[in-house]
């Protein structure tokens, strides 16, 4: 152990951000990460128009460059994605690798082929540069972890998947209620997560038990919003669907427990934090087998794993969970006791603390050798 109280500057988004990466970063707040070590958050970026990402950006900056100046921190802990947040952090990554401060990426990206695999030259040596400057890469799932290897050595990379937080009391009542025909979506409203497959889905479903309900509760871009809308009309499926737009904290926390099945069609995942806050509920899962979700949704088991797009199969499993009792049951013990037994927030914590001891240990141990 090190003596407990090392500087982790953490870089992060603002806490009110719609997304998995404020999600995860929340609930370190309060957590006994903050008690064994001394926390300094940056963030670098919230949600709003053009000018408000780039004040947020540029005081981000500011902030990291006052840290490393006047705190000296012994880790920098980035939480970055894909596509515009890679750029943002640049900055970042070099201001620290300047200050000569062990940096660890923890990636929440999804979408890596058109990341890595199918960039250009000129971009795939720009992300070989930037990720070769810190000293450890986060990965979510063993996929992603070979995903990452194109772009550095495996030994840099370290698995650690998101967490979820256990409502054992939402278990019991749903377990002793009758079934609402309820079906819960939680997150963007886009391509990426299969939304333009939902109103397919909804009007197989519908067929069968016309008084079924799917609870979309996200947000998009106004096109995809739009055309997501469109397609539910265009399938006469709008008075089975609400769009309740984004949700946190008591909304959350209602509409997840009142549903009976959680349903997330993605194409690209990493370790998708809806689906582990869904399990924390015990809500069995209909999703795809996409990223690391199939680490965590057992096809048969806690609900239904099958290939992204193949809307019949996803309905079929909509279907027999809303009307076998026991097999919805079933799944949503089963649930509840994968995260239970792997991903809790302590076991989450305990492997992020590792890590630190890891690094911090090594830059030790390099700085003794260079000092010789």
């Amino acid at each position: 152990m090190l003596n407990g109280k090392e500087k982790i500057c953490m870089v992060v988004q603002d806490s009110m951000v719609k997304g998995g990466i404020a999600a995860v970063v929340n609930g370190y707040h309060g957590s006994y990460l903050e008690k064994d070590y001394n926390i300094i958050y940056v963030e670098s970026y919230k949600d709003g128009g053009k000018v408000t990402k780039l004040l947020k950006g540029i005081c981000g900056y500011i902030h990291l460059a006052k840290v490393l100046l006047f705190n000296r921190p012994d880790l920098v802990h980035i939480h970055s994605s894909f596509g515009p947040s890679f750029y943002r952090k640049i900055p970042f990554i070099y201001m620290a690798s300047w200050a000569k401060i062990p940096i660890i990426n923890h990636i929440h990206g999804a979408d890596f082929d058109e990341f890595y695999a199918n960039a250009s030259g000129k971009k795939k040596e720009l992300v070989r540069k930037v990720y070769g400057k810190c000293n450890k890469l986060i990965a979510l799932s063993e996929e992603w972890k070979e995903r990452l290897s194109q772009i550095v050595p495996t030994d840099r990379i370290v698995i650690i998947e998101n967490y979820s937080i256990l409502h054992e009391d939402a278990l019991c009542d749903r377990l002793n209620r009758p079934c609402n025909n309820q079906v819960l979506f939680l997150g963007e409203l886009g391509r990426r997560k299969g939304c333009y497959d939902i109103p397919n889905v909804v009007k197989y479903v519908a067929e069968k038990l016309p008084n079924i309900r799917f609870i979309l509760c996200g947000s998009g871009s106004e096109a995809d919003e739009n055309a997501i809308k469109k397609l539910v009309y265009k399938n006469r499926v709008d008075n089975n669907v609400v769009f309740k737009g984004w949700v946190r904290d008591g909304e959350k926390d209602k509409v997840l427990r009142e549903a009976d099945v959680f349903f997330l069609p993605s194409y690209n995942e990493g370790m998708p934090m809806a689906i582990l806050d869904a399990m924390g509920y015990g809500l069995p899962v209909v999703s795809t087998n996409t990223g690391g979700i199939s680490k965590i949704v057992y096809d048969k088991k806690n609900g239904i794993c099958c290939n992204p797009g193949d809307v019949e199969t996803m309905a079929a499993g909509i279907i027999e969970l809303l009307t076998d009792n026991q097999k919805r049951n079933d799944a949503s013990k089963a649930s509840m006791n994968i995260v239970r037994n792997g991903y809790s927030l302590e076991s989450h914590l305990e492997k992020l603390q590792e890590l630190y001891e890891e690094v911090i240990h090594a830059e030790a141990v390099n700085r003794r050798m260079i000092n010789k």
